[in-house]
């Protein structure tokens, strides 16, 4: 099975661009961020002709957020419990025996802004959420920008962001709290001391001079972190296509082997 997690920074924008990848690496399960349109404007009709059914909750011209499946599923749960003010930010839905979470961390602005205790808050109530979760699913992933370089290792230059936005202690510690719950983070815990990124700013050439962070995340319980064969950035499809303009962020990608069925359970 391969999943993934994909900013598009604006699915009209993109739209194109996400067909072309859809084509090129055909994921089994796709989480979508930042798609900024509401639920009812998502090109349902596109992705159905790719092969894909679409689970979304979107918000007009900000957010948003949706899952992607070859396989039918069933939409569970559309905003974080107790953080629905904090915007169209998470999309749970259950394909076969696999409960799949798309997220869309705030941003938080800096460390002085309001919205970075909204972005801590955010954090502590989707651990909560997640905890749960994984109490009554064994089978769970969750794909998403978490808008946190989790150690040193996930920032380019971290001596120079320190205690800055994404770098600080209290995001940092927010993460822990995933994997306290029972996730594992599947690319480092692939490739502990691996330096990888997956956004780069589009100013000053920051993808050329690989100044990137690594924010966009792929988390599994135990049990699919163990099946994991391979975890990767998509770098190419963050490069500039003919006619096209990527989205600051690149897909990350996990192939798993010995993966749980995506076949519709059938009713009790």
């Amino acid at each position: 099975m391969r999943i993934a997690t994909f900013n598009v920074n604006s699915i009209n924008a993109r739209l194109t661009f996400l067909l072309e990848w859809l084509a090129a690496r055909g994921p089994d399960i796709v989480c979508l961020q930042e798609l900024k349109l509401t639920t009812e404007a998502f090109p349902y009709e596109a992705l159905a002709q790719a092969g894909y059914h679409t689970y979304a909750h979107g918000q007009k011209s900000w957010n948003g957020v949706a899952v992607l499946s070859r396989t039918p599923g069933e939409l569970v749960c559309a905003g974080l419990p107790e953080a629905e003010a904090s915007g169209a930010r998470f999309v749970q839905v259950v394909v076969g025996e696999l409960t799949v979470a798309s997220v869309y961390v705030p941003n938080g602005k800096t460390v002085a802004h309001a919205d970075y205790a909204m972005k801590l808050e955010f954090l502590a109530k989707l651990a909560a959420h997640l905890r749960e979760t994984l109490g009554r699913k064994s089978r769970v992933v969750v794909g998403g920008d978490f808008n946190v370089a989790h150690t040193d290792a996930d920032s380019h230059s971290p001596q120079t962001f320190e205690g800055t936005i994404f770098h600080t202690e209290q995001e940092r510690r927010a993460l822990d709290a995933f994997t306290q719950a029972g996730l594992v983070d599947l690319y480092r815990a692939r490739y502990p001391e691996g330096r990888e990124y997956s956004w780069w700013d589009y100013r000053a050439g920051g993808f050329h001079r690989n100044h990137g962070l690594r924010i966009d995340l792929l988390y599994g319980d135990r049990a699919i972190a163990e099946t994991a064969r391979e975890v990767f950035t998509d770098r190419e499809f963050r490069k500039k296509r003919e006619g096209l303009t990527p989205s600051d962020h690149a897909p990350v990608i996990a192939d798993l082997d010995d993966a749980p069925s995506l076949a519709k359970r059938s009713a009790e």
